[in-house]
Formats: C-alpha cells, structure tokens, sequence
C-alpha cells in the first residue's frame, strides 16, 4: 500500500463479538482512520434474542480498542431484523460533512438506515462498499417468486459498491453470477479472534469441564454449539447420535431456542437420557472450554451462508462435521483432511462418519492439526489488509471521475 492515510466511516447495525477484533485490527492499521457507527446497542445491553430466546448481553468486551459512536435510532419499533428497525437519520449529516474518503456498510441492504447511508455516500462521492454473506439465490424458506425478484434487484443492489465485500469464496461465485464484475470483489474472510480462541483454548482443563458436566473423562464426546432452531437442524444430530450407537459416548447441545422442548421429548422417546446434555445458552466467555472439551463438532444446518462457530471449533482444536449447506465448508473444511462433510439431512450418512471418526483417536488428532493449520490464513489480519487494499483501491477509483 501507499503512505497514504484513509479516512473511513465504519456502520455497523450493532456490536457484534465477531466484528469488533476487526475493528481494532483497522484502528490499528497504520492506512486507516477508522471511526465504527452503531445504529444500536444490541448485544452490549441485554435485549431478547428471538433465536436463543432469551435476553442475551454478550460478557467479553466489545467497544474496547477503536473509537466508536452511538447514533441515535428514529425507528417508531426500534430492533434489528425489521426494515424500519434501524432508521439512524442522522447518519446523512455525518456521511455528507465528514470529509470521510470511504464508507464500510456491515448492515446489510433490509434496513432502512443502508439506503441513508448509501444515498449520502453516493451524493457525497465518497467511496461506496458493502456486502453479504449469502451464497446462494435462493435460500431457505424464499419462495420462487422471491428468487426471481433478487435475480432483477441485486445487480443493481450490489451495483451501486465501489467494492463489493464478500466472506467467503462461494459468496464471490454468487456475486460474480449476479453479473458483477471479478475487479469490483474483494475476499475479506468471515473471521473470529484467532489469537484469543486460541489462547483460550490453552488454557481449558477438560477434566474439570466434563466434570461438570458429569461427562467421563475418557468418553466420546459429540458437541452441537448453535441455536436449537428448525434452520440449525438439531434434530438430525440426535437421530445420528442414536443410529451410530457408539460405546462410551455423549452428545452435548451447547444452545437454547424454540427446539429445546421437542428435543428433549425426543430424548425420553429414545432413552437417551442418561448420554445427552443441554446445557442451556452458553456465553462467548465459556464457549473455548465448550469446543476444547469435546471430541467432534457437527454443524448440519440446512441453510448457513457461512458459520462461524466452524472457526471457533477449528481453532480450539475440535474437529468438525457439517454438512454441504454449510458455507464455511467451501473455504475451511476440506473434506478427511480438516474436517468431514456429509449431505444435508442424511442422518444414516451422518451416522456412518461418527461411527468412522469418533473412535478412532489418532484420526481425530490429524484433522485437528490439519484445521488449526488451515485457519492460519483465515484470519483477522488477512480480513483487514483485504479491506485496506480495497480502501486504496476503489479511494484512487472514485477520485478519478
């Protein structure tokens, strides 16, 4: 990169524990002058979150190291995950006199305060980027009428970037199926906090975690870390769980949601009692000694733009299973060498890797080292040098017209 500095506005709908390593990494970055907006404060203050369902409040910092502001939302109901959920108005005002050189959109396009912040951008002549985590046009639950009308609008969406972020490599394919040039995409990885999952990990005692959670020491354990909803597809591990039968092992749901009733039910109905454990919603603090304590992660969701709990599991040195509706697995999971993928819902394909893998000590271990290898390359720093070269990039683009 040049010498030169870079001023960039940052919006972000709300404090997320996967972005803020990112934005101290930007602040630090000797390119850019960062300055994040919050549309809200969703995740530091306690709020219902209606896919755990329960009021969550994140417990590890996440407005430490880069400087921030709080915009005031004018949404009559304010929330995320409605359109009108985030009306940040003030926002026109700040992107047309803030002498920024590029605007960061991390809401998404289905909010009002995107379309704020893009017209303002564009009026401006600022630089212009944002992205999505989609993969796929048309995912779960969208009806064909749905499909066709993104075929039509996303072009011309995603026309309106200078540059367009994606996270992962299927979202660039999808993108660039879109019509959108290759030039105009930058990879800029779905990341975690290598170094401190890493750390964390280390520091775990797995026989005090399996103590508690009245787990042998010596047994096999299986660890399903999401939120117990229809798209996360719980049920499919339990009845893989139950078809594998494999001596000495257990099956952990790490998570809270909708299912959890239902799953138990299904619990009692296959007498599994006794080698099952719920342990209700687990808080980003206590989640390292959750994957460092188990023996296998399995992530079968049926619709997954990417997923991030695959890093966390990587990272802390658990293998993973997921299946190929999980978008992490075009760039992380290289299937029997850092982790196993099985077709969607297939609970006897599922079951038959479990009775493969799960025993087998020595095999686990290779894909562990395999992983924690791969996500080497996968991190907050390659997802900040993209981002800053993307900056210079499309900054030297702009200036031009």
């Amino acid at each position: 990169m040049s010498d030169q500095k870079f001023r960039v506005l940052v919006v972000a709908s709300h404090p997320v524990q996967y972005a803020s390593p990112v934005f101290r990494l930007m602040a630090k970055h000797p390119n850019l002058e960062i300055l994040v907006a919050y549309c809200s404060m969703h995740g530091v203050e306690a709020s219902m979150d209606s896919g755990f369902g329960i009021e969550v409040k994140w417990d590890i910092p996440l407005l430490d190291g880069y400087p921030w502001v709080k915009v005031a939302n004018q949404a009559p109901k304010p929330g995320i995950g409605r359109f009108f959920g985030l009306m940040n108005l003030s926002l026109w005002r700040r992107v047309r006199t803030g002498n920024f050189d590029a605007v960061v959109i991390y809401t998404g396009y289905s909010y009002f305060t995107f379309w704020v912040v893009a017209a303002a951008a564009k009026l401006t002549g600022v630089s212009l980027m944002f992205g999505t985590d989609a993969h796929e046009l048309r995912p779960q639950g969208c009806s064909n009428w749905k499909a066709q009308l993104k075929k039509i609008l996303l072009p011309k969406i995603f026309g309106l970037a200078d540059i367009i972020t994606m996270p992962s490599s299927a979202g660039e394919q999808f993108i660039r199926s879109l019509g959108i040039p290759k030039e105009r995409i930058r990879l800029t990885p779905f990341v975690v906090d290598n170094d401190w999952w890493i750390q964390q990990s280390h520091q775990v005692d797995r026989a005090v975690t399996r103590s508690q959670w009245e787990i042998p020491k010596d047994a096999n354990v299986i660890l399903f870390c999401a939120k117990l909803h229809p798209r996360k597809r719980p049920q499919d591990v339990l009845r893989a769980f139950f078809k594998a039968d494999i001596p000495n092992s257990y099956l952990v749901f790490a998570g809270d949601g909708v299912l959890r009733a239902e799953l138990e039910t299904e619990v009692r109905k296959l007498n599994l009692e006794s080698r099952i454990r719920f342990l209700g919603f687990v808080n980003q603090s206590q989640l390292p000694a959750t994957y460092t304590s188990s023996d296998l992660f399995v992530f079968p969701s049926e619709h997954e733009p990417f997923g991030v709990v695959v890093n966390e599991a990587m990272l802390c040195g658990c293998p993973v299973v997921v299946s190929d509706r999980v978008g992490a697995r075009y760039d992380l999971v290289d299937h029997g060498k850092t982790g196993l993928v099985y077709p969607f819902s297939d609970t006897e394909a599922l079951a038959k890797l479990l009775q493969f893998a799960l025993p087998d000590k020595d095999y686990l271990q290779k894909l562990s080292i395999q992983a924690q290898r791969r996500m080497e390359t996968w991190s907050p720093c390659n997802n900040v040098a993209a981002i800053a070269q993307a900056i210079e990039q499309t900054t030297a683009v702009v200036s031009q017209r």
